[in-house]
């Protein structure tokens, strides 16, 4: 009796010496993909952006999130999607005017197409009729049109309020609120700003279950958002340096599309460890604050 107890003492103990080698081979493993994430030489302003994310994270907890979360509790879906399909309508001119200038005058003319359809049948961009025709959203900003010309990345930058970025695309985000549709819709600061504050909370009330997942799963937020941005960019970059931003398809009932957009590169950024490159991507297109959007801020920025 006694050798049968010692013998299954002898076993569970080797058998938990085992378990625990495995969780802390793993635990290692983790933390040297942490810390390889962490040097990722793209990121040379860390402790500024560090900082900088944190702050953008706690005013979302405080004021944003909350406000989107009542937003979204109250108005009804078919409601918030007619506001995104608004925005998107004039969003949808500032993607086409960077498609012509990038020299993509296919993606050009569908956006061409999507914004006639929708501004005259759709009253206004209301309803999405263009999708519904097979003319889907080719997002495209500034930024994209700098790289198509050549112009590199630069450091990661993260804006103060606006989110994850690049120098290159801090000055095309700059260019996009300056330009932004809805400046010259009309000449009321009020009615402007009005509109800012709501597309702003109408987009971070889409993005609330997709926040949520990311809190859950990272286990640094801001390397994820980091190398999900940053690679997410450099596929974007390739795309409109060959043949034009990829389509991402119909909207799902959340206000996001359906298929991400573009793809990961096969040279895309460093991950972080957490997710396989090419999910990494699609979340980072979903998490940033929707303040990151060039024509999220836009009505604010002119007198």
């Amino acid at each position: 009796m006694e050798h049968i107890l010692t013998t299954g003492s002898s076993a569970l103990s080797t058998s938990t010496r085992s378990r625990t080698s495995v969780v802390l081979g793993f635990a290692l493993a983790a933390s040297l993909l942490a810390g390889c994430a962490a040097n990722n030489p793209q990121d040379p302003l860390r402790p500024y952006n560090r900082a900088m994310f944190t702050i953008n994270r706690n005013v979302d907890k405080v004021v944003l999130k909350p406000v989107a979360t009542g937003y979204k509790n109250v108005v009804p879906t078919p409601m918030r999607r007619g506001v995104t399909n608004f925005f998107g309508n004039l969003g949808d001119v500032w993607s086409m005017a960077n498609d012509f200038a990038q020299g993509h005058v296919v993606e050009g003319l569908n956006g061409f197409m999507r914004i006639g359809v929708n501004t005259v049948f759709g009253l206004f961009g209301v309803l999405d009729i263009s999708t519904e025709m097979g003319l889907y959203k080719q997002p495209n900003d500034f930024g994209l049109t700098l790289a198509r010309y050549g112009v590199g990345s630069g450091p990661y930058f993260v804006i103060p309020l606006l989110g994850p970025s690049t120098i290159r695309d801090t000055a095309g985000v700059g260019v996009g609120i300056y330009y932004a549709p809805f400046n010259y819709t009309t000449n009321d600061v009020a009615v402007r700003n009005g509109a800012s504050v709501l597309q702003l909370v109408n987009a971070r009330a889409n993005l609330l279950s997709t926040t949520d997942l990311l809190e859950q799963i990272a286990l640094d937020p801001y390397i994820f958002t980091r190398d999900a941005y940053l690679q997410q960019r450099k596929a974007q970059v390739k795309a409109v340096r060959s043949e034009g931003v990829l389509s991402p398809g119909p909207m799902d009932e959340g206000g996001d599309y359906s298929n991400g957009g573009e793809s990961a590169s096969s040279d895309a950024a460093p991950d972080s460890g957490v997710l396989p490159p090419a999910t990494a991507s699609q979340a980072a297109q979903k998490a940033r604050l929707p303040a990151s959007r060039p024509d999220a801020a836009a009505s604010a920025a002119r007198p």
